[in-house]
């Protein structure tokens, strides 16, 4: 069943419209420059990345994580710059390489994508740059670490915002949203040309601006944020549903806008982390169970040479080991990295055991 009131909706969306109309498109300007520290239970970082290469306005804005299954201290972190590309980072934040072209804003990626020169790691990243295209497309050979651009595909959106990939049973989907509330399903497959296949499997919406969202392939579920009014959960398959709206904005677990999610499975827990970017916070539920379970907040707070994370947007989490992590990594955006390069963007790396600790999980 359809589980929102009217009354909250017509709030949501009344918060939402003074939000948006604050910011200019494409964001000129930080969504909250130079905010204080968050309330949330406090983190350290283990490591951070260079800053990105652009030095005026927003930029840094979403990583992802692949490690190789293979060998768990292989592995990559892709973070956007969205005045102007891709970056790859090891999974210590080290840069490996830079990929120039598009204005890409959110970032994802799934592995065992396969392509007539191999298996690959499908990326997919929100592209408001590229002329006629929604996301560009993008291929990690998984023996050299190396990713190349592959295409560019249209999606009808007034402005591509929002993106996430997912892999349901074999079926590769990008999942791309746009400001006016507006999602687009896509399957992407290669063909015997080697060139990208995208048919449109499904559409919906929510009633403002979304961005982040994340799948849960395991539970047949996608997780969206709606910016001004909290996280929506949808069932993940080919037929348009109603969505449930199961955490609401603001309130005390989210300060708009609500930004990146991610996911992150441990055990037999599956843990939904969410950017609270109004008050420089995460919130994290558990969400293996048929209800989510709010759990608590943490914030990433300054420790030796790496500076607090305030503004959070993007968020990417994997569990497992992941390099010098044994247990899990979470990777956020840092909207102002107060660093040698001076005040811009950049991602910093958080132990999950520090996440678990700080909130007791």
């Amino acid at each position: 069943m359809f589980k929102r009131r009217i009354d909250d909706s017509f709030v949501s969306i009344l918060a939402a419209s003074i939000l948006i109309s604050a910011c200019s498109s494409f964001e000129a300007q930080s969504d909250s420059p130079k905010m204080s520290v968050g309330a949330g239970a406090p983190v350290s970082a283990a490591a951070e990345t260079p800053p990105v290469g652009t030095t005026a306005a927003d930029a840094a804005d979403d990583p992802a994580i692949w490690v190789d299954p293979a060998n768990p201290q292989r592995g990559v972190i892709v973070g956007t710059d969205k005045k102007s590309g891709l970056y790859v980072y090891d999974l210590s934040g080290k840069q490996l390489q830079y990929l120039a072209g598009g204005l890409p804003n959110n970032v994802d990626l799934r592995e065992g994508f396969p392509t007539p020169a191999g298996v690959r790691v499908l990326v997919a990243a929100s592209d408001r740059g590229r002329p006629g295209a929604g996301a560009a497309l993008f291929l990690l050979d998984p023996a050299t670490l190396k990713l190349d651009f592959w295409g560019a595909i249209p999606v009808d959106l007034v402005e591509p915002y929002g993106l996430c990939v997912a892999n349901r049973d074999g079926t590769f989907l990008v999942i791309v949203n746009g400001t006016d509330g507006q999602v687009r399903q896509m399957r992407i497959a290669a063909g015997p040309d080697g060139k990208p296949q995208v048919a449109e499997e499904r559409r919906f919406s929510v009633p403002t601006q979304p961005e982040g969202c994340v799948a849960d392939e395991a539970a047949n579920r996608l997780y969206l944020g709606e910016e001004g009014a909290g996280i929506w959960r949808f069932d993940l398959g080919s037929v348009a549903t109603p969505g449930v709206l199961f955490a609401k904005a603001p309130s005390a677990e989210l300060a708009p806008d609500v930004e990146g999610l991610a996911l992150l499975k441990d055990g037999a827990a599956t843990w939904l982390i969410a950017s609270s970017q109004g008050d420089s916070a995460f919130a994290v539920y558990r969400v293996d169970g048929p209800e989510p379970q709010y759990r608590g907040r943490f914030s990433v707070v300054q420790t030796g040479g790496i500076d607090a994370v305030t503004g959070t947007d993007g968020v990417a989490a994997l569990g497992g080991v992941v390099g010098g992590f044994p247990e899990g990594l979470v990777v956020m955006q840092d909207d102002v990295d107060e660093g040698p390069a001076g005040a811009r963007q950049n991602f910093k790396l958080v132990d999950w055991r520090e996440v678990k600790k700080a909130l007791g999980l």
